[in-house]
């Protein structure tokens, strides 16, 4: 049996009932590239959620998602700002500069989060074909650092994204975890927060594979389809993730999910916070535990169960809980680390 670790919640398997959806579309033949009934289903239980007047986009994982959804709405001369933290930044090899050849600016952060200021600071030399020109704004919700925007802070930043003619993203590969720690629901800080579009994840809640895209006006997706081809992340099969969304978009599966990974990340936190040799640096408030530890037990740790060191000069680790973490998990992993620390 593989053990269950706090490496990433990539590293978890699949909800048993996400299991079923796929074994029960496993049968027969259905027209391929999602003209079938069953992507119909999993894009009208979108629209059930964000209203009919969306575009969904059906696609095998989430850096093909935050590709398709940015180079959906710029050109090759446009700026996109995020943080310097930014999953777009810094984990998907470069693939968003390369495939939509728009320049990535990094934004200072806290606890991976942007501000209206540190965006304000790049609104220069506007309409000067010398400079790049900032278009979009990517956030990620909830952040790289266990971060969550609070429903204000959207609204702060897409009014004035508005009011300066740029479109904002975000990345929710971790969307759902937000949702319970903000206590909303999806459409809440998305789409009625002012965000123009949306990377929606579930592969780390619960999911085998497969993202979705969602415009939130269609006109910013009237040539989406010929990128999702062009960038190889049109599934021939495409029931088998219409299916997975079709099922996980019942609240008896991410929600539950969430919820269980949230508070497992909570309980794990309340194990550490006290020893004095554990420096918790960012506040937990989703899924994610992000502390500096001493490097000499590093190894040792890991040994018990893998996760990564985030930051290797500081020897800043991050342990993510999942949908299937328990509490004994954590109780072997703390038992162990104390362990280690005493000797």
């Amino acid at each position: 049996m593989n053990p269950r670790g706090f490496a990433s919640d990539n590293n978890s398997g699949v909800h048993p009932l996400i299991m079923q959806a796929l074994a029960d579309v496993n049968n027969g033949h259905v027209v391929a590239y999602g003209s079938d009934h069953y992507t119909k289903s999993a894009i009208e239980r979108f629209k059930t959620i964000f209203g009919n007047e969306i575009a969904v986009y059906f696609l095998y994982n989430g850096t093909g998602a935050n590709v398709l959804a940015l180079k959906s709405v710029t050109e090759s001369w446009h700026s996109i700002l995020c943080s310097e933290v930014a999953h777009i930044y810094e984990d998907e090899c470069g693939a968003p500069e390369k495939i939509t050849g728009c320049k990535l600016i990094p934004l200072p952060h806290v606890h991976g989060k942007i501000s209206v200021d540190g965006i304000h600071k790049h609104l220069v030399w506007l309409d000067d074909e010398h400079r790049v020109q900032p278009k979009v704004v990517s956030i990620t919700q909830s952040t790289e650092m266990g971060g969550v925007y609070s429903l204000n802070e959207i609204k702060t930043i897409s009014k004035f994204c508005h009011d300066n003619n740029l479109l904002l993203h975000m990345d929710g590969a971790r969307l759902s975890n937000a949702a319970i720690s903000l206590g909303l629901e999806y459409v809440d800080f998305t789409k009625k927060a002012g965000v123009d579009i949306l990377s929606f994840g579930g592969t780390k809640n619960g999911m085998m594979f497969g993202e979705a895209v969602i415009f939130f006006n269609p006109e910013h997706a009237k040539h989406s389809k010929y990128f999702r081809k062009q960038n190889m992340q049109l599934n021939s099969k495409m029931r088998y993730i219409a299916a997975q969304f079709d099922a996980y978009l019942n609240p008896d599966i991410w929600k539950k999910n969430a919820i269980n990974a949230n508070e497992k990340a909570q309980y794990l936190y309340n194990a550490v916070k006290d020893i004095k040799e554990i420096n918790v640096v960012h506040p937990v408030e989703a899924n994610g535990v992000f502390a500096i530890i001493p490097k000499e037990i590093t190894e040792e740790l890991q040994k018990e169960v893998f996760f990564y060191v985030f930051d290797e000069h500081a020897n800043m680790v991050r342990w993510m809980c999942s949908w299937d973490t328990t509490t004994d998990d954590i109780d072997r992993f703390v038992k162990r680390l104390k362990e280690l620390l005493k000797k």
